[in-house]
């Protein structure tokens, strides 16, 4: 079942991008208490990915800091190495990186992609979700090969 407007997000674990090295974190801990734009990608260095939905979060971050996001995160069924490499390439230094390797975080919000075909395996939606102390204020899930509404400036228009 996938998670929607109202819920509470699932008790799993992911990986943050530390300064100091990858770093536990269950979804529980990182959204209690503030309010979180989270966006999902299909993959790391995927062309989409890399172009627009994480670019956009990058020249947008002040902006949904004013409209009163406190953290901006992205995740993606990527080892948290392959997180921490796009986050620096891309000078993502004002987005938590979130690493949900196996899956786990995908599957209990009912988001996962099968990029099988692409030799990919499993993968995430491509969403945006923001939440509040844990609970979704907002859920924008892309059709396949689409990207409108996960966008920061479609997340940005919203509060």
């Amino acid at each position: 079942m996938t998670i929607k407007v109202g819920d509470r997000l699932p008790t799993t674990t992911l990986v943050k991008v530390t300064p100091d090295g990858p770093e536990q974190v269950t979804t529980t801990d990182f959204f209690a208490g503030k309010r979180v734009a989270l966006f999902a990608v299909p993959g790391a260095f995927t062309p989409t990915c890399s172009a627009q939905h994480l670019p956009g979060f990058i020249a947008q971050a002040d902006a949904l800091k004013a409209k009163g996001v406190d953290e901006i995160a992205c995740t993606a069924v990527n080892d948290v190495f392959v997180m921490k490499a796009w986050g620096q390439v891309n000078s993502a230094t004002a987005i938590t990186m979130l690493a949900d390797g196996n899956a786990d975080f995908t599957k209990a919000v009912g988001l996962t992609l099968d990029g099988s075909k692409f030799g990919m395996g499993t993968r995430s939606q491509r969403y945006t979700m923001l939440v509040d102390d844990g609970v979704v204020e907002q859920l924008l899930v892309e059709a396949p090969g689409e990207f409108k509404l996960s966008s920061a400036e479609h997340l940005l228009s919203l509060l």
